[in-house]
């Protein structure tokens, strides 16, 4: 099993750690990929800054993360799970899974990336600030640029595993699953309900997420298939309702009244 996270707009920044190693990140075939992201966003930062601000959506409060991004090359790391921050990432909460559950992580769990494309959770990466529907010079699109190099990393990654993608939409640019996974590629969406009203309310989606993620390696379940993952949401006690099977996989709604 391949559970694919969205990264966190917000990230924690380590103050010690070393440099950035891209050769020693998961999925090194995506080594020059990264070079050319890190390249186009780096010389963006160390010019113009009010460019780069504009270009990076920074806001005028957070001038420093034009700076933070300019220093990359040279920045403390730390692991994935612990820059990663954010009401899904809280909800999980890496820090204090149990010692089998951490094992399990390291090995079922990814983050959609768009300065690496990919990481697992115990890759040591720095802080960054770049967007998924940012568009570099020399560069372009960071989500065309993913789409042409992340189908083999993830696909080698997930194996004959099923793929939970719990991605959001402009994480999902980044990479669809082909229809040759679809058997075997689940999408989970939160609803809350209230007065038996549907909604989709985006706190409740990513700490459901979260909460989802975090059960699912405490109790070490591991489905083949979509019918089988909800069965083990079922079972941990959540009202999951299934969808048909299509050509982009199947849909589990995950229906939920309070986080």
């Amino acid at each position: 099993m391949l559970i694919l996270l969205p990264p966190s707009e917000g990230k924690a920044v380590p103050r010690r750690g070393a440099s950035l190693d891209l050769t020693a990140l998961s999925a090194p075939g995506l080594t020059p990929a990264r070079t050319a992201v890190l390249e186009a966003l780096v010389a963006l930062c160390r010019g113009d800054h009010a460019t780069a601000a504009a270009t990076l959506g920074v806001p005028a409060t957070q001038p420093e993360l034009v700076d933070l991004n300019a220093r990359l090359a040279t920045a403390p790391t730390a692991r994935a799970d612990a820059i990663y921050t954010g009401v899904l990432y809280d909800a999980l909460g890496a820090a204090s899974l149990s010692t089998s559950a951490k094992r399990r992580a390291a090995t079922r769990v990814a983050v959609t990336s768009s300065l690496f494309g990919v990481v697992r959770f115990g890759d040591r990466i720095p802080s960054y600030r770049l967007s998924g529907d940012a568009v570099l010079p020399g560069l372009g699109g960071v989500a065309a640029h993913w789409r042409a190099h992340l189908g083999p990393a993830v696909e080698e990654l997930l194996g004959g595993g099923l793929l939970v993608d719990l991605r959001s939409t402009t994480y999902t640019a980044f990479w669809r699953p082909p229809a040759a996974l679809a058997s075997r590629t689940a999408t989970v969406r939160v609803l809350q309900e209230t007065d038996g009203r549907r909604s989709v309310v985006s706190h409740f989606n990513k700490a459901t997420k979260g909460r989802i993620v975090r059960a699912l390696l405490e109790h070490g379940a591991a489905p083949r298939t979509p019918v089988a993952l909800a069965t083990a949401l079922r079972d941990l006690g959540w009202h999951v309702e299934l969808g048909e099977p299509g050509a982009k996989g199947t849909q589990l709604d995950v229906v939920v009244t309070e986080v």
